[in-house]
């Protein structure tokens, strides 16, 4: 059947099981969009504020609901404004795929209106990117893209369409559905080193990243760890890979982990990590970093061993794999003075969780909504102060719950994938937890979910400060609070209801639990403004470069 480039890209999205595609008009794609008119019943396409806003809603579609995000921009600053979203979900693996529009193939090269090489521009934040000049591979391309995305350690993939090759026809040829490539297996000498090692170990530690929570592996870890007697710790992007309550769990590792899993680091002897990167985050000085234990090392990417900290044994391949592989081969293990003394430090060193000063502490806001909104809420943060809270308080207890940009650190991303993420999952509670500073970066969002229906939650965690970087400063740069009080006099009630969202104002105490469940109720679009103060720290906190020994606990 003949059909144009544009007709075709649909079709080839349409066989892929795209359901949604996030996006912003403009003329180098207008063949696309042409194309997704006659699909509308098929294709649903939510236009965003900016393209920015786009990609992060296509990154917090992808992140919770496991399948591939789709973001469409038109050429020029367009698709530039696609980068900060692609970095995010480069940076954290977020199976992407984003499709931008360019001038025609004849205007290629001559600094035409909008044609910018976007191709070029994207190369070190894609795990591929594409330039499609001819309409008979463009199908070809499409499936390729979904294959490359999804394939050992997920990412992002650019595909960029001239004008006119969108305009051209040729014939379509319909093929099944994507099928991610096979993942590697670990050689049999290897896992037969590293059964040797966990039999060995007498103080062993799981450290799980990101990677179990993408593998869905987070069930097979959970049983890995009771087998080998192991306690487990999370990096930030590990969390909600183990139940908060699991006795066995340690939270979260590094500068603003818990000081029983970071202490644990310190003295274990066999250091376990599992789909994690070891990022300056989690081992603020890597050369000093588990520097008493073995480094086993069970990661999709061979890349990742060894980067940043050495790894003695490493495991390549599928998690969940591995993992089962394991478990089935070790002997049940004891370790009981080891397990026993974690947790009687755990046990002694909880997180402040007592509040008694008059107004709002963002710790009880963030503990009180969990019980509002249930376990089966999709918690998303910006980044900063709030941010770090959630990771810290927040009970999380099922996998693909806490959606957050933890590798780049992109303020202004939550919005845009607190929408996604409620786009794709419409019966479930979607709440988003900023801070101010990062509210105001993509706040234009609010737009989008009022036009679109789209009830998520806006909690802002209001201080009038930039609050982590005005810590830094506290603790670091004495008290030399450059350009980080704001201050800005934007009424976030008022500004809710001139978008048409719900504003709500948060001051007192008694009033979290009422107001909380009054935003989840009214089922719209709502902004609640937490005035929170000045002065709220995150605490404990392990300074840039540092180790266990250099945290900080207080002012």
């Amino acid at each position: 059947m003949q059909m144009t480039g544009a007709q075709i890209l649909i079709q080839a999205l349409l066989d892929q099981g795209v359901e949604v595609i996030f996006g912003y008009p403009g003329g180098a794609v207008l063949n696309i969009y042409d194309a997704l008119y006659e699909r509308r019943n098929e294709l649903c396409h939510i236009v965003t504020s900016h393209e920015q806003g786009a990609a992060h809603a296509a990154d917090g579609y992808a992140r919770s609901t496991a399948k591939t995000g789709v973001v469409l921009a038109t050429s020029g600053p367009g698709a530039t404004n696609l980068v900060t979203g692609i970095a995010t979900a480069f940076h954290d693996s977020v199976p992407l795929v984003a499709i931008t529009g360019n001038v025609p193939t004849d205007l290629i090269g001559r600094d035409s209106f909008q044609e910018v090489d976007i191709a070029g521009i994207t190369n070190p934040i894609t795990k591929h990117n594409y330039i499609v000049k001819d309409v008979n591979n463009l199908a070809d391309t499409v499936r390729e893209a979904f294959v490359i995305a999804n394939s050992g350690r997920k990412g992002p993939v650019l595909i960029d369409i001239p004008k006119d090759v969108t305009a051209a026809k040729t014939e379509y040829t319909p093929k099944p559905m994507f099928v991610p490539r096979k993942n590697l297996f670990p050689p049999e000498n290897d896992l037969s080193r590293a059964l040797s090692a966990i039999e060995q170990a007498e103080r062993p530690l799981i450290y799980a990243g990101g990677g179990v929570v993408f593998s869905d592996a987070s069930k097979l870890l959970s049983v890995f760890s009771k087998k080998i007697c192991a306690p487990v710790c999370v990096s930030m992007m590990g969390i909600s890979s183990v139940p908060y309550n699991d006795m066995f769990y340690l939270g979260m590792i590094g500068m603003h982990g818990t000081s029983t899993a970071n202490i644990a680091a310190r003295d274990c002897d066999l250091l376990i990590a599992v789909g994690s990167r070891f990022s300056d985050r989690v081992a603020g000085n890597r050369h000093k970093f588990a520097s008493n234990a073995k480094v086993l090392h069970i990661d999709i990417d061979p890349s990742e061993i060894s980067k940043n900290v050495n790894a003695r044994l490493s495991l390549i391949g599928d998690a969940p794999q591995i993992l089962k592989e394991l478990t089935e081969r070790c002997e049940q293990k004891t370790n009981s003075e080891w397990i026993h003394k974690l947790l009687q430090h755990k046990a002694l060193n909880t997180l402040p969780c007592v509040y008694d000063e008059q107004g709002l502490n963002p710790r009880e806001v963030i503990t009180k909504l969990q019980t509002v909104v249930g376990e089966d809420a999709l918690i998303v943060t910006d980044v900063g102060q709030h941010q770090m809270l959630t990771a810290q308080y927040y009970p999380f207890t099922k996998p693909r719950s806490f959606i957050s940009s933890c590798g780049l650190g992109t303020m202004g991303y939550g919005l845009g994938a607190a929408i996604g993420a409620k786009v794709g999952n419409p019966n479930r509670p979607v709440v988003l937890i900023t801070g101010d500073g990062s509210f105001h970066m993509n706040m234009n969002e609010l737009a989008v979910a009022v036009s679109n229906q789209i009830p998520v939650v806006i909690l802002v965690m209001n201080n009038g400060v930039l609050g982590m970087v005005h810590q830094w400063q506290r603790l670091f740069y004495q008290e030399r609070y450059a350009y980080t009080e704001i201050h800005r006099a934007t009424d976030f009630v008022k500004l809710a209801e001139a978008f048409g969202a719900v504003g709500m104002r948060l001051k007192e105490r008694s009033d979290i639990e009422q107001t909380l469940k009054a935003a989840l109720e009214c089922k719209k679009p709502c902004v609640v403004d937490c005035s929170i103060d000045i002065k709220e720290r995150v605490y404990p906190i392990i300074p840039p470069g540092g180790t266990e020994q250099d945290m900080i606990f207080s002012d």
